[in-house]
């Protein structure tokens, strides 16, 4: 087996090319002696004619024009090699001699049943083998010349048929987690082009997937450690003191938003976007906390459009919304006054900060905020203050 496609491919094409000139050599060869086999034929068919017509003229053997060619009466007055390998009733035969003699044999049957042999020394009429004997060299030379210009070739297509590929698959190994995946061959037509594409497509899912697993690791310990210390420590004080139940109910609420926003991105990739309205999100996530008892609608304030349509995902969006809702009632606490405004394509969520109200718990990841609103193409900042605490989004 070969280790490169270009070894492999560079053997394909010397062997079919090694094939090629074999075969046209062997056929050159066949050709070469069936036609000198043709001419001597030839020349041997006419002699028969003038033989025959002559000694139908005269009733006997006449003269031979060509000195390698005599006539015979019979059978037996032939040379005894040319006996030994010929029968008295072969129409025509080759004979080889051991001496390294080549004769052609040829029965005529003339008039009154009389039959004649004609036979022929063909030696000296055999061309091809004296022309491979002169220039027999030259033409191996010449041969293996095209031979080996033949196989150069042949290496270089390999090499420049293979050369895309392997200049894509040391560019793959390259790969890294945080490099940028920009394939040479991107831009080409043919397969190598589609391979280049869906190989950069790959590569960056797989990136995608890994860097999302490191987040979601990252994440999980270190948004989940605060909430979960505060409810051991709160348990673990609660034969010391009375178990505060709302401390507990705080760090569970947030622990289930931590988990939903980190399940929810994870998932962000395979939940495309969509175009959706924007206010109606806000208002279903002010209905929870009016119904929840959170607050009263004499704290609200909402300055919205009647539709605010933005392109998001609604899963994203509504986790974004509540958290950040969440986020306004635990800095300024049930009595704060929420204000919602939307202008010059930025949605600001401002709540008033009482500094004298105790509040349990503790807020939800802005770092988690931001990575939910990044993940949907949108930004979102944070803008704390002495009275007034700020969020900012920009929906694309």
């Amino acid at each position: 087996m070969f280790k490169t496609i270009r070894q492999g491919l560079f053997a394909a094409l010397a062997g079919f090319t090694v094939l090629i000139c074999v075969c046209y050599t062997a056929l050159a060869v066949v050709i070469a002696y069936v036609t000198e086999d043709m001419v001597l034929d030839r020349l041997l068919e006419r002699e028969a004619v003038a033989a025959a017509t002559y000694f139908r003229q005269h009733g006997k053997v006449g003269p031979v024009a060509n000195d390698l060619i005599r006539v015979y009466r019979s059978f037996d007055a032939l040379p005894d090699a040319v006996r030994q390998s010929a029968t008295p009733t072969a129409r025509r035969a080759e004979v080889f001699t051991r001496t390294g003699q080549h004769y052609h044999l040829r029965a005529l049957d003339v008039a009154g049943g009389v039959r004649l042999y004609m036979l022929a020394d063909a030696a000296p009429l055999l061309v091809v083998s004296q022309l491979v004997a002169d220039v027999g060299g030259v033409l191996i030379a010449v041969a293996l010349a095209l031979l080996g210009l033949a196989l150069l070739l042949a290496y270089l297509l390999a090499r420049r048929l293979v050369l895309p590929l392997q200049v894509l698959a040391h560019e793959a190994r390259g790969v890294k987690l945080d490099s940028a995946i920009d394939f040479s061959a991107h831009g080409r037509p043919d397969e190598i082009g589609f391979l280049a594409q869906r190989l950069a497509g790959s590569f960056g899912q797989l990136q995608d997937a890994l860097r999302r697993e490191h987040a979601f690791t990252r994440d999980v310990s270190h948004e989940l450690r605060t909430p979960l210390t505060v409810m051991n420590n709160t348990l673990a004080l609660a034969g010391s003191r009375p178990l505060d139940v709302a401390q507990l109910q705080a760090g569970l609420d947030e622990v289930r938003a931590t988990i939903e926003v980190l399940f929810a991105l994870a998932r962000a990739e395979h939940i495309p976007a969509e175009a959706l309205d924007l206010r109606m999100c806000i208002e279903h996530s002010m209905l929870k906390l009016l119904q929840g008892g959170r607050w009263d609608d004499r704290q609200l304030a909402i300055e919205l459009p009647d539709r605010l349509a933005v392109q998001g995902n609604p899963q994203l969006t509504a986790l974004l919304i509540n958290n950040c809702l969440s986020n306004a009632l635990f800095h300024g606490g049930a009595g704060s006054q929420l204000r919602v405004v939307f202008a010059d394509g930025c949605l600001s969520i401002f709540n008033t900060v009482t500094e004298e109200l105790r509040i349990q718990g503790f807020a939800h990841g802005q770092n988690l905020l931001v990575r939910v609103a990044g993940a949907m193409g949108w930004q979102v900042s944070f803008h704390p203050g002495d009275a007034v605490y700020r969020v900012d989004i920009v929906p694309c």
